[in-house]
């Protein structure tokens, strides 16, 4: 049977988005391997966004919490608001008691990338204070370390992206992820695919 990977995401302004599908096609360039796209829920209503300016969301369908417990390894994706996870991942993963209750994610590798508006403002906090959702859950937290090689020693450019996972910089909301940060996500969604098929025994 495949091993199958849920790549789950919020994107206000699509930038966390163009990650997520970097994340999928590499994973899904692993023999073996099933990747599929989710979004968690909205929580703003329509008025707000439109204010917002924020464009439509993508196609990907909307994950309930149960859907999770379905996949064989979880790649988690989000904006940071404040240095942590923005307010809607928050919400979906609180809605997830029914599973932490039934231990259902427990021994499931999971894995973070995220997207900030300057470089000072959480690309390393974010994913370290989203490390808590994963371990009360008992999942087992794979990040990138410096498995992208040179790629993660750019100093010429400005860059996205930790040994926590892939990254991207929004800037004011303009700025799209660069070359090298498509890189490095397409390298985590196929280092991670790799290793939850080891660990499904594929």
């Amino acid at each position: 049977m495949a091993t199958k990977i849920y790549i789950v995401y919020y994107s206000t302004y699509g930038h966390v988005l163009r990650l997520a599908e970097e994340i999928q096609k590499g994973a899904a360039s692993v023999e073996g391997v099933e990747a599929k796209l989710w979004q968690v829920p909205e929580t703003l209503p329509k008025e707000v966004l439109d204010k917002m300016q924020a464009p439509a969301k993508g196609e990907a369908p909307i994950i309930t919490p149960n859907e999770l417990a379905e996949a064989d390894g979880l790649l988690f994706g989000f904006p940071t608001r404040f240095g942590m996870m923005c307010a809607q991942f928050k919400a979906f993963m609180d809605a997830t008691g029914g599973l932490w209750r039934a231990q259902s994610l427990s021994g499931k590798p999971a894995g973070i990338f995220y997207s900030t508006a300057s470089q000072g403002g959480g690309q390393e906090t974010t994913p370290l204070t989203a490390i808590t959702q994963l371990v009360h859950h008992g999942m087992l937290f794979v990040p990138i370390g410096y498995s992208f090689g040179a790629g993660m020693f750019e100093m010429e450019n400005v860059k996205g992206g930790s040994p926590y996972g892939a990254g991207t910089l929004a800037g004011d909301g303009s700025r799209q992820p660069s070359e090298l940060e498509l890189q490095q996500a397409f390298h985590q969604g196929k280092y991670f695919a790799g290793i939850a098929k080891k660990l499904k025994g594929n």
